[in-house]
Formats: C-alpha cells, sequence, structure tokens
C-alpha cells in the first residue's frame, strides 16, 4: 500500500458535512495527485456504489470504494472529521473516512486494497491512533504499515497475542476466566462460519476478523469460510461434522449450504457479523442448548458447485469435472459451428480464404455476408478449447482455477494439442489450484490469494508444463488420431458409426452421449476440417436424433402400449427429434428403461452406419433438420435417419408388447386405473 496513500492524500480536519461532499473532498485531492482524470465521473461512480449497500460500519468508520475509468492507478484517501458524516451505520456517524479508487478491471488492486485494509480496521489500537495522530506524514505512514499504533501494544503484537490465544483455546489450555466459565481442559465450543458480501472484499473480510476475535474472547473455537468474490475455500468437511453450530453472516447466498444441514444455525447480514460478533456466538450457543437444529438442504448449488460432493469417489469427481467442461463448451460449439456452415452456405467453399471484412466488406455483396458469418463464427470456435480447460478447472477449483484453466487452453490451441490438450490443461489446472489453497498462509494474505497469488503461480506452472513437458506429445497424439480418423473408409467408417451411435443413444443427453459429442465437434472445431472429422459429425448427430423420433412414431403405430402421458409426450418429441435433442425420449426411458434404451441404441447404430456408409458430411454441430442444406448427401442422410427410427420404434413396439408375462394380463389402454399405478411405479400392469 506504499505508494496509494501519502500524506498529500490525507485530510485530518475534513469539514464536508455530508458522505457527498466527504467523497467531493477526498477525490478533489486525488485529482491534484493526477490519480483521478474526471472529478465528476468518478464521483458517479462512487455514489452507484454507495447506492448499492451503505459503506458506512459501526465503530465511526465510512469506506465508500468503486472502480472507475477514472481512476489511474490504485489510490487510497483518508479523512478524519470532528463533527462526523453520515455513511449509513446503525451507531450513527463516521468519523474516519477512507476513500479508496480502483481502476476499472483492476480487480487484483481493488481486493488488496480493501481486505488488507479491512482486517485494519478490526485493530482498536489501529482506530485509536487515527483518532490521535496529528500529522498528515504520520497517519498515512500508519495506514500504509509503516508505523505501528502509538498505544497499548502495536497491532503485530495484537495479532501474535491473538494467535497464541487461539492456540491455548485449540489445544485446551487456556488458563484465564472466560465469558462461559468453562472448565479448565473442557472441550470448547465449536462453530463454523460462512461470511459473504456483495462485494465480497471489505464487510466479507471484516466480519470474519471480528467473528474470530469475538471467538477468541469468549473462549470459542470458531472457523471461518470467506465466500468472496474471486472464490472460496472449502471448509474441511471435519470441521463441519465437528462443529456445535453454523453462523452465516451473508448478503449474497451462501454457497453449498446444504453443507451445513441440520446443525444450530444463527442466518444474519455481514453487517451483523462485524458489529455484533459476541451477540451472534451467544445466539447459536443458545439454539444449539435449546436443540434448535435447521432441517436437511434439498438441492442447492449449481452442479458446479456440487461437483466436489465429500461422499464421491474420483472417478464421480472426474467425470462432473469434465462435463462442466464440456457444458460450456457446447454453446461456443453451436454458436460458432452454425456460423461457420451458413458463412459456407451463402458465400461458397472458398470463403475461407476470403480478406478480412474489416478491409473489405460491401453491403450489397452475399459474398461479403458470407465471409462476415465465417469469420465471427471463427472467432466463436477459437474459445472452444480455452473454455473447455477453463471450465474443467472451475468445476474443480471454482474461480480461482478459471485463469490458469483459461492460460492452459489457450496454449493447448495455440500449440495444436486441441481437444486433449484442453483437458489435460484443465485437469492439470483445477488439480494446481486446489494444491495450493491446502497452504496454510497469513490472514492478512487471504484476500490477494485468490486473485493475486494463485492465479500468478497456478498459470505459470501449468503454462511451464503445457509448453515444455506434456504439450508436445499430447500434440503429438493429437494428431495421430485426426491421422487415424482421417483414414478411416469402408468397414472401420461403418464400424466407428455404429459406436458412436450406441454412445449417443445410451444415456440420452447424459456423460456418454456428451463424450461421443464432444469427440465429434472437437474434429470440426477448426476452421478447415477434414471430410472424415464432418463425416462423423453428421453421424453423431443423425444418431441423437433418433430416439426421440422414434418414441414419437411409436406412439401413433401402437398408441394403446403408451399411457396418455406418453401419447403427450410423443408429440412434443417430433420436434424434440427434430431439433436434435436427444432428451425428449427421457419420459419414455423414465418409465421403461428396460425397453426403451435397448431399442434406441439399435436405431442409433443403424443410423450411425448407414450415415457413415453414404458418406454424409455436416459442418454444423447443431441444428437437426434444420440445418440439412448444409449436409453432403442430404437425401442419404435423411434416409438414415428414417431407417434408425423405424428400428427404434419397431424394436419398442416389440419389446412392449411382450411385457404381458402372464393369463390375465392387460396393457395400458385406460387413462385411469391401472395405467396412473404402471406410470407412477415405472413398470407394466400386471392383473
Amino acid at each position: 500500500m506504499s505508494e496509494m496513500i501519502t500524506a498529500d492524500l490525507v485530510d485530518l480536519d475534513l469539514s464536508a458535512q455530508t458522505k457527498d461532499a466527504a467523497a467531493r473532498a477526498l477525490a478533489e485531492r486525488m485529482v491534484a495527485k493526477g490519480r483521478v482524470t474526471d472529478l465528476d465521473g468518478f464521483l458517479a461512480d462512487v455514489a452507484a456504489r454507495e447506492a448499492q449497500m451503505p459503506t458506512g460500519l459501526d465503530g465511526g468508520i465510512g469506506i465508500p470504494h468503486c472502480r472507475s475509468e477514472h481512476v489511474t492507478e490504485p489510490t487510497l484517501a483518508f479523512g478524519r472529521s470532528a463533527a462526523g458524516i453520515d455513511f449509513g451505520a446503525a451507531d450513527g456517524p463516521a468519523d474516519l473516512i477512507f476513500l479508496i479508487a480502483a481502476p476499472a478491471g483492476a480487480d487484483d488492486a481493488h481486493l488488496t486494497i480493501l481486505s488488507s485494509l479491512a482486517r485494519q480496521l478490526m485493530n482498536d489500537e489501529f482506530t485509536t491512533a487515527l483518532r490521535s495522530v496529528d500529522d498528515a506524514e504520520a497517519a498515512a505512514a500508519l495506514i500504509r504499515g509503516d508505523e505501528a499504533p502509538a498505544t497499548e501494544g502495536t497491532t503485530a503484537d495484537s495479532a501474535a497475542a491473538s494467535a497464541a490465544a487461539s492456540a491455548e483455546v485449540a489445544a485446551g489450555t487456556d488458563d484465564g476466566d472466560d465469558s462461559d466459565g468453562a472448565d479448565e481442559g473442557a472441550r470448547p465450543f465449536r462453530i463454523v462460519a460462512v461470511t459473504s458480501c456483495p462485494t465480497g472484499i471489505a464487510h466479507t473480510y471484516m466480519a470474519a476478523e471480528s467473528l474470530e476475535n469475538a471467538g477468541r474472547e469468549a473462549g470459542v473455537e470458531i472457523v471461518v469460510e470467506t465466500q468472496g468474490s474471486a472464490g472460496f475455500t472449502r471448509l474441511d468437511p471435519a470441521a463441519i461434522a465437528d462443529a456445535d453450530g453454523v453462523i452465516f453472516a451473508h448478503d449474497v447466498p451462501v454457497r453449498e449450504k446444504e453443507r451445513f444441514a441440520g446443525k444450530p444455525t444463527v442466518d444474519v447480514g455481514v453487517k451483523a457479523g462485524i458489529n455484533k460478533p459476541a451477540q451472534l456466538i451467544a445466539d447459536v450457543r443458545g439454539k444449539a442448548e435449546r436443540g434448535e437444529v435447521t432441517a436437511s438442504a434439498k438441492g442447492g448449488g449449481t452442479p458446479v458447485e456440487r461437483a466436489g460432493e465429500s461422499g464421491d469417489n474420483y472417478g464421480t469427481k472426474l467425470r462432473k469435472w469434465l462435463m462442466t467442461g464440456v457444458s460450456y463448451m457446447v454453446p461456443f460449439v453451436a454458436a460458432g459451428g452454425l456460423l461457420l456452415a451458413l458463412g459456407f452456405a451463402i458465400g461458397g467453399w472458398e470463403i475461407n480464404k476470403a480478406p478480412s471484412v474489416m478491409e473489405h466488406f460491401s453491403w450489397t455483396q452475399v459474398d461479403s455476408w458470407g465471409a462476415l458469418l465465417f469469420q465471427i463464427g471463427g472467432v466463436a470456435f477459437g474459445f472452444l478449447i480455452p473454455v473447455l480447460a477453463g471450465y474443467i478447472a472451475y468445476g474443480m477449483a471454482d474461480r480461482p482455477g478459471l485463469v490458469p484453466g483459461f492460460v492452459g487452453g489457450m496454449i493447448a490451441s495455440n500449440i495444436a494439442a486441441g481437444f486433449l490438450g484442453g483437458l489435460v490443461a484443465g485437469l492439470l489446472a483445477g488439480g494446481i489450484v486446489l494444491s495450493i489453497q491446502k497452504i496454510k498462509i497469513p490472514p492478512v494474505l487471504r484476500g490477494i490469494m485468490p486473485v493475486v497469488v494463485i492465479p500468478l503461480i497456478s498459470s505459470l506452472i501449468v503454462g511451464f508444463l503445457m509448453f515444455v513437458v506434456v504439450g508436445k506429445p499430447i500434440a503429438e497424439a493429437q494428431k495421430g488420431m485426426t491421422d487415424w480418423l482421417s483414414g478411416l473408409s469402408g468397414t472401420n467408417a461403418v464400424l466407428l458409426g455404429i459406436l458412436l451411435g450406441l454412445m449417443m443413444c445410451f444415456d440420452l443427453g447424459g456423460p456418454v452421449n456428451k463424450v461421443a459429442y464432444a469427440f465429434a465437434t472437437a474434429g470440426i472445431a477448426v476452421q478447415d476440417p477434414s471430410d472424415a472429422a464432418m463425416k462423423v459429425m453428421a453421424a453423431v448427430m443423425a444418431a441423437g436424433m433418433v430416439p426421440p423420433l422414434g418414441m414419437a412414431l411409436a406412439t401413433v403405430v401402437r398408441k394403446k402400449l403408451f399411457t396418455p402421458a406418453e401419447q403427450e409426450n410423443g408429440k412434443a418429441a417430433w420436434v424434440l427429434g427434430a431439433s436434435f435433442i436427444s432428451e425428449g425420449a427421457i419420459p419414455f426411458a423414465a418409465a421403461d428403461p428396460l425397453r426403451v434404451i435397448p431399442a434406441s441404441m439399435a436405431g442409433g447404430a443403424v443410423t450411425g452406419a448407414l450415415s457413415m456408409a453414404f458418406g454424409a458430411t455436416l459442418r454444423a454441430p447443431h441444428g437437426g433438420i434444420f440445418v440439412v442444406p448444409l449436409i453432403g448427401s442430404p437425401f442419404l442422410y435423411l434416409l438414415a435417419i428414417a431407417a434408425g427410427t423405424c428400428v427404434t420404434t419397431a424394436l419398442v413396439v416389440v419389446l412392449k408388447g411382450m411385457r404381458k408375462t402372464g393369463p390375465g394380463a392387460t396393457a395400458p389402454e385406460s387413462p385411469e386405473g391401472a395405467a396412473a399405478t404402471a406410470t407412477a411405479k415405472k413398470e407394466p400392469v400386471a392383473a
């Protein structure tokens, strides 16, 4: 913070009477120092941030802050008001005002300033010293940390004493009196807490510090998880299991809240964690004594946030991580692929050689529009591997995994390591971030770890491994796979079509389906894909259309074999299947998996084999019948889909017709009684 505040940015006799006037007075000092280029523009940004949530804190503190494009470098200004200024704190006006300015997008600097200052503000010696200092240079030095507060004990001494006290409590050796009168050596009351605020910076860490300090004073063991804007490190599941109570001090939803279900819980805003920590501790102890616990959580969290559930084995976690990356990649595939395909359709197959539309674009020329679509699609496709790697790492390590994941993915793309390289880069990035997060660090560094230290170190390690160690072998493996795919013909191509068809129809949009789809889209994720890669894409899309189309046709051919609900689903399945949405068959598979899934797989295998045998090609990664004009050999392609659909329909009708296992067995013909029971139980009706 040495260059962020100087004596020129300190006003020990701030005469402003309102928070807007105070912000203006301090901002004018920033303008005079060349730190702010547009005073009114910057103040508008400060006011906008203040409107989100008042920045006044109990104890006479105001911390207006913002990111702004009018700031040239991270800056901190300090003002001291004798009369006090209302910043919205519950206990009255603030006499210590800190105006924090960071350039737009300068997250690292902003987080560093705020989190560091937040911890200092929770130290009574620090704020007392600021109220008594009589020299601007001394005040700036005190805020920078150049001088210790001239009161009883330095900040460092206080921190050391607090750490020692915490250690004594944890070891059960604290022989001093405590507010609860616990016996020496008795197990202390244990609390786990979560703090979070809209910005995930200042109030988040101030609440954590306040709760930890209050816990030490009360002889209570308390461990806090700070869920900041740059991600969070999950509490040890063992600590949660051993906890006697839970405190949530938050203004944004607690992530993975279900982890804390079944515990006595106090749920308050983040400012209560800052201002009333002792009361919160007393409240949660009271709930524990009365046996009040929260109900078991249902659902909660996103799929990414549930990727690291402690009950999952490694194989399950790996599948979730990979599917996270694929799920975020697919929209880029669909958008980029369709744009490329439309570019070819409008401008012809030579459109990939067109000059940049920035240099030449004519509103009246069709070729210009084709080139525009093609070049936009090419940009979208350029994100595929970085997005895949970045979100695999995100699934593993949350937000801190994004930077090294994207960096590793971009390297994989640049060195032609392709889809395999993206997978490896994402797993490496996530693993490295998880390893770094296990290192214990001083509390003062927690704020900068997720946005400075972790991205820096993890990106360096991932970059080194991708460039120097694993990148070249992966690129060679990718090239070998591409060459093998390009060399497929005849029987081998048909066998590959069968395999891909089976995979596409096995779990109808699940992990196996996604693996086959990702394999196909990776092959066309270049501006000039091989003919073999486009054949694979065609086979995959054709097979994926078969299950819902087959079920839809079956509800028409043998209506009496299906319940009224399934008959209605059949009408929707026509559209879903035609649009290449395999999930349209899920309602049928859920009700009768032993018949629907084998029938779907058989039809998908036939379609995949015929598509490969016919040599149909597809540049677009999605679209169903709506991209038929972009398909090579479209008539034969549609014939392959029709053949697979008929196979699925015939097989499911036969299998459902065989379910009458005994005399008097009936099919679910009536919308009442047996049909409803059969649907609810997901099994055939027997008399």
